[in-house]
């Protein structure tokens, strides 16, 4: 079922004359609701709602503990390839970013490497990601990644460019648990602005990536746009819409979005319409008051106080000692020599902001009175035969704390 029809009954100027006729009367009616529409949404998202932004966080904390309880699910990235064939203007893995940084594909027994090194650091949760590289970096390496992470951990996601739902199929057969995939900007025009190559310049067959994913029986999808790329209010009414869709027509897939947040980028792309602090913090209360049952994700894109800061506003699930370069962890570390690198760094997506150990920020997360989880869910409750790779792990456990 294509997203692509809700898009277009609700084009740009539907949205901004959404906004257009808005005043604080909205704002207040919006928060007496118990369940919002798009209007209720676009109040809470405009200037309007601005001095309201304590009482939303009110209601943002009492909505993420009914659903989620004072837990924050923990997960990191591995970085399996940087190679990229896109020219996503933004992005320091684009093939014309200029960049001089090594390109390299972990072999096999560099991702078990590193998946050895976060296993012993407690996590139970990993997100898989390469550049768009589908030729050289193809579904049937990435399938093998994920067989060789299942060994390791109980819930394993992707992060890659968009394939087909036959190739889904195979992933979650092989122990895919959950698909993030970005639109990055919802705005076409834009999109077709800032993505000059590759198969990711076609918008449509990545806005209906979610739609195969959840067709093809992805547990756990991810979306988000990539902040900074368009006017916020705009893009995020339409990750809302999406989010929704995705709910309404793959029911058994738990949906989720991410508030990624562009602040370093090649030197070619400026940000024309940076999302300020403030603004971030209040498209997530928002967010959350229009779909208070989805989990709400931050990176370590973000610094450390204001990551924390957010910890009991909404936020459900962050990462944790991130690298953002392949092998980052193990394999290859920062200024060390090796054959493959030539004495020189391995080229990182973007620069993190939190460079936190993942025991700092399980203890913030503590500080703040809220659990860190490793594994939220077992697939031994959906594999009652007990022949999943997580069975393989030990007792079954729905949540575990560090």
């Amino acid at each position: 079922m294509s997203f692509l029809p809700v898009i277009n009954e609700w084009p740009e100027e539907a949205l901004r004359d959404l906004y257009a006729d808005l005043g604080p009367a909205d704002v207040e009616a919006a928060l007496a609701r118990e369940h919002r529409d798009l209007k209720d949404l676009a109040a809470l998202f405009s200037p309007h709602a601005t001095p309201y932004l304590e009482v939303m966080a009110q209601e943002a904390q009492r909505l993420s503990r009914w659903h989620f309880g004072r837990t924050i699910s923990l997960y990191t990235p591995i970085y399996i390839s940087n190679l990229c064939a896109a020219d996503c203007v933004y992005c320091g893995f684009s093939a014309r970013s200029g960049s001089r940084e090594k390109r390299i594909t972990l072999r096999p027994e560099e991702i078990r490497k590193e998946c050895e090194n976060l296993a012993a650091q407690g996590f139970e949760s990993i997100l898989l990601l390469t550049g768009e590289a589908p030729k050289v970096v193809t579904p049937r390496y990435i399938n093998k990644a994920i067989q060789i992470c299942r060994e390791y951990f109980a819930s394993v996601s992707v992060e890659i460019y968009a394939v087909d739902t036959d190739t889904y199929r195979e992933f979650v057969a092989s122990g895919l648990e959950g698909v993030t995939l970005y639109m990055e900007t919802y705005h076409r025009p834009t999109y077709r602005e800032v993505h000059l190559l590759g198969e990711k310049a076609d918008y449509d067959y990545r806005l209906d990536a979610m739609d195969r994913a959840g067709a093809a029986g992805v547990r756990k999808i991810n979306i988000g746009a990539l902040l900074g790329l368009y006017d916020w209010r705009i893009d995020l009414l339409w990750t809302a819409l999406h989010a929704r869709h995705l709910q309404k027509h793959y029911w058994q897939s738990a949906v989720g979005v991410s508030f990624p947040r562009l602040r370093h980028t090649p030197d070619r792309y400026q940000i024309e319409h940076f999302i300020t602090d403030r603004e971030l913090v209040q498209s997530i209360l928002a967010l959350r008051l229009f779909l208070p049952e989805v989990g709400i994700n931050l990176s370590t894109r973000e610094m450390p106080e204001f990551r924390d800061h957010l910890i009991p506003l909404g936020v459900t699930h962050m990462s944790a000692g991130s690298s953002t370069q392949p092998g980052g962890y193990a394999t290859y570390r920062r200024g060390e020599a090796d054959e493959r690198t030539n004495y020189r760094e391995v080229l990182e997506q973007f620069e993190i902001e939190d460079t936190r150990s993942t025991e700092a920020v399980v203890e913030a997360i503590r500080a703040h009175g809220y659990d860190p989880v490793w594994k939220d869910f077992d697939h031994a409750f959906d594999e009652p035969d007990g022949d999943s790779p997580s069975s393989l792990k030990g007792p079954a456990t729905t949540m575990r704390s560090m």
